[in-house]
């Protein structure tokens, strides 16, 4: 493999690019008019235009992906996450044009795509369950029924879901019939398939999920777990590694599971299988997520294992080249997902100029990002502007490196998520880790943040008047900056 075309954008695009520079492989970006002077296309080695911002107009394009493949003579393709990274179709159509797909098979991605198909493949090798319907249900009678013999409340779950959609909790029988109506609604909007089915609902559960790796060869190997409990609207915005709740044991137990569920499909590459934990560590099989995940780099930190180079290797054939025995934890990791949205405001996404954009550095801190300063964040895609990871010999070390990393971190122009990440990691649920992923539900209030930025804007008051004071002694003319015009101000609320 000498070219190989990253069909994605942004930071998980550069993440790529530099492993496969790193093993000798020229890569080739392709951009959208949004992208036209993104880091990823000036990083790469060939750069190919494939249409206008919207991604239904270029990066879900198999088609173009395809094109820019012949034209530029790359032989295989890094979907990254997102986009047509689990998309069976597109697998298809690239190993039709005599490409290489660096991801699993099509056949695999078909049968964990959808959570029913998964949860039969998984019960072939007694995964646990979460208890409910093995099948989709559409009979509002029948369905009614079935939920009231798994006891509520239940979950209704889209079964070609993710991210929340179709999803509705029903705490009382009385309510079933409205909110399998919204689930099936909301499923055939987002995923073209109204198909629903019922689980007993775990009223306070912990997203546990366990990194995979699989050869062509039949290997198969567990890099241990990740905790991605705190969320909001379902989706992640913090993760860790390892978990602060796993034994040895069940870590063990959790794992072989996890390389049963790839083993069910003869999975190759990396893939993540998820379990929810209720709170006496009950764990039961979610789904499986057939692609490289955006939280991949805390499982790298712990083991020492580029999934990355990984994944290029097992499409290039090769096998594996290490065992399940000869991995171990190594210290501890904590991931931040650094988004443009507003705590404050339901985590709105926001959009504007980066017009102050400084990563912090030092020991143990990496931050995996598309941007730099000046740049727009634009509306048309994924609000995340970057991954800051930090690592330590332990959590708490890791912990203390994520807080003063946050703190280093300067963005202003549009409001982030990093003030949240902050209190997050000072949370006293948090740092004992006895926490779940409604997190934010019990402990965030906006008006945490708004205190903040109170106490932050009465310190740059305070400095202000001592330096006119200072200036009126010295007979000095100062220019009195506002705490609307402050640069200072502006950069401390954007965090």
């Amino acid at each position: 493999m000498k070219k190989l075309l990253v069909a994605n954008r942004g930071e998980i695009a550069l993440r790529v690019m530099r492993s496969a520079r790193e093993m000798g492989i020229k890569t080739v970006a392709v951009y959208s008019d949004a992208d036209r002077n993104a880091l990823h296309v000036r990083y790469a080695d060939e750069a190919v235009y494939i249409g206008p911002a919207p991604s239904n107009q270029s990066y879900l394009i198999g088609a173009k992906i395809i094109d820019a493949c012949h034209k530029t003579g790359a032989e295989a393709i890094h979907p990254g996450y997102g986009f047509l990274s689990e998309n069976a179709d597109f697998a298809r159509q690239v190993r039709n044009a005599g490409l290489v797909l660096i991801g699993p098979s099509p056949e695999a991605m078909e049968v964990m795509g959808n959570k029913l198909s998964a949860k039969a493949a998984a019960l072939k090798y007694n995964i646990p369950m979460v208890p409910g319907t093995e099948e989709a249900i559409s009979n509002v009678s029948e369905a009614k029924k079935r939920a009231t013999e798994v006891g509520f409340p239940i979950l209704i779950k889209a079964a070609a879901g993710g991210g929340g959609k179709g999803m509705r909790i029903v705490d009382k029988v009385e309510d079933f019939e409205e909110q399998m109506s919204l689930a099936v609604s909301e499923a055939t909007s987002a995923f073209g398939d109204g198909s629903v089915f019922i689980e007993r609902y775990v009223s306070s559960p912990r997203h546990i999920e366990i990194q995979v790796l699989g050869d062509t060869h039949g290997n198969i190997v567990h890099l241990f777990e990740r905790d991605c409990s705190v969320q909001r609207r379902h989706q992640k915005v913090v993760e860790e590694a390892p978990s602060s709740v796993l034994t040895p044991a069940l870590r063990a137990e959790m794992g072989k599971c996890a390389v049963d569920v790839a083993r069910s499909v003869n999975y190759t590459g990396a893939g993540t299988v998820e379990f929810i934990m209720d709170e006496n560590l009950n764990f039961y099989f979610l789904e499986m997520n057939t692609r490289l995940q955006v939280e991949h780099p805390v499982s790298e930190l712990i083991t020492g294992v580029d999934l990355v180079k990984e994944q290029i290797k097992v499409a290039r054939g090769e096998a594996i080249s290490f065992k399940q025995e000869d991995l171990a934890i190594t210290g501890h990791a904590m991931e931040l997902r650094v988004y443009a949205e507003d705590p404050a405001n339901d985590f709105l996404p926001d959009i504007g100029t980066l017009q102050t954009y400084k990563t912090p550095k030092g020991p143990g801190v990496r931050v995996d990002d598309g941007f730099e300063q000046g740049m727009e964040i634009p509306i048309y895609y994924d609000p995340m502007i970057a991954k800051l990871i930090t690592y330590g010999k332990d959590r708490e070390e890791a912990i203390e490196r994520m807080i003063r990393a946050i703190d280093e971190y300067e963005i202003t122009g549009i409001t982030t998520t990093l003030g949240f990440g902050k209190f997050v990691m000072q949370h006293e649920a948090f740092t004992t880790g006895n926490f779940d992923t409604h997190f934010v539900k019990k402990y965030f209030n906006p008006e945490v943040l708004a205190k903040t930025d109170d106490g932050e804007a009465k310190i740059a008051a305070l400095i202000m008047s001592k330096l006119m004071a200072s200036g009126k002694r010295n007979g000095d003319t100062l220019a009195v900056t506002t705490s609307e015009t402050s640069n200072w101000v502006k950069n401390r609320k954007a965090l």
